[in-house]
């Protein structure tokens, strides 16, 4: 049922690649603060473009490592690059929300992308969008990303967070096509506005204080009765989210319970049960294999062992399945317990510290 789900989509693949006449600007913004690893790779990646009429807006959002330098020398290169000091952050605002502010404002732009430092967009990404908006009369476009896995500890622990949001929101036509407000989500790598759309919203201070921005912007935006379109873009669009097992315990540590609790249904009832639900996943694949591993004791009845065995069994066919689809090793559709185990970690250590949030540096209380 999962896999029927999350084949729903539309695909980006799908839109024309094709320059309108007249092309309007799109200004893409892209909120820095300490992304010395990745801001010259993603901004050059944004003006390989073919879309005519471009700015990039760099925010620096108070780094300490040499990013607001990086994204200068490229400006110095090429004039559609301009770089924009952040304020000083508000006390009831999260640091994302208030560079992503900060650099619509200063953006000239009649669309705006708003994209992560961490993205690698290619040539065709905004002309396929920009077709994509006019096409579905969306307000909110938001593309969903090919995830760039790395490292051991990422190609672990990222299949496993990523198959429950499928399993939570299905493909791209179901969160577009759903008439509930929880279903909808936004992939704040990449999300596309109508400017006046996000001017009308109030723009991200709709969202200021809210952990999973791009989530709630959807949300709202659509509860406000704009259109709210999502599409699959993994020839287009991939991000490389964390590259350490440090940055995917505290990357998906402060999104997951401060922000999945808005996803959902039944208000205040779902929100009470959440940590619940939330833990179950990975329970489900932790708990088989160990019980088969705690049958060698011949402590376990007879009767539970094969329960363990054909549901091990069927979790090792999924994982194979899984990681043949996002093309990497079936060896680590074996080591899936593994994953199961550090993301329970990530979760239990999410739900323990409630709203409490911290990031790069600093501390929140989401909504």
């Amino acid at each position: 049922m999962t896999v029927l789900r999350v084949r729903n989509s539309c695909m980006l693949d799908a839109e024309s690649a094709d320059i309108p006449v007249p092309a309007p600007m799109v200004s893409v913004i892209i909120p820095a603060r300490n992304e010395a690893r990745n801001i010259e790779r993603c901004v050059r990646s944004v003006l390989s473009t073919t879309w005519p009429n471009l700015e990039v807006v760099v925010v620096d959002d108070h780094s300490e490592d040499g990013t607001g330098e990086i994204a200068r020398r490229i400006a110095v290169q090429d004039a559609r690059v301009r770089v924009v000091d952040n304020p000083p952050l508000p006390d009831d605002w999260f640091g994302k929300q208030w560079a992503c502010a900060s650099g619509a404002s200063a953006a000239r732009g009649d669309i705006l992308c708003f994209t992560d430092a961490d993205t690698f967009h290619h040539p065709d990404l905004i002309a396929r969008s920009v077709n994509a908006i006019a096409r579905t009369k969306a307000d909110l476009f938001s593309v969903v990303s090919r995830q760039e896995l790395g490292s051991f500890w990422e190609k672990v622990i990222q299949p496993q967070i990523f198959t429950f949001l499928a399993i939570r929101y299905g493909g791209t036509e179901t969160v577009t096509n759903s008439s509930r407000v929880t279903d909808k989500i936004a992939n704040g790598q990449c999300i596309f506005f109508l400017r006046a759309v996000y001017e009308s919203l109030g723009g991200h201070a709709l969202v200021r204080h809210h952990v999973a921005e791009d989530m709630m912007l959807a949300q709202r935006a659509f509860a406000l009765g704009n259109r709210v379109v999502v599409e699959a873009g993994v020839n287009q669009l991939s991000a490389r989210m964390y590259a350490s097992l440090r940055e995917l315990i505290d990357g998906w540590g402060k999104n997951v319970f401060a922000g999945g609790r808005d996803s959902m249904m039944f208000g205040r009832l779902g929100k009470a049960v959440y940590p619940a639900v939330l833990l179950s996943g990975p329970l489900i694949g932790l708990i088989p294999p160990l019980v088969l591993l705690l049958s060698l004791t011949g402590l376990v009845a007879p009767a539970v062992t094969l329960w363990a065995a054909i549901a091990s069994a069927a979790l090792l066919l999924w994982w194979l399945y899984v990681y043949n689809w996002i093309e990497e090793s079936p060896a680590y559709a074996f080591l899936s317990p593994l994953g199961a185990a550090v993301v329970f970690y990530i979760l239990l250590r999410a739900v323990l510290r409630g709203q409490q949030v911290s990031w790069k540096g600093r501390r929140y209380i989401s909504s």
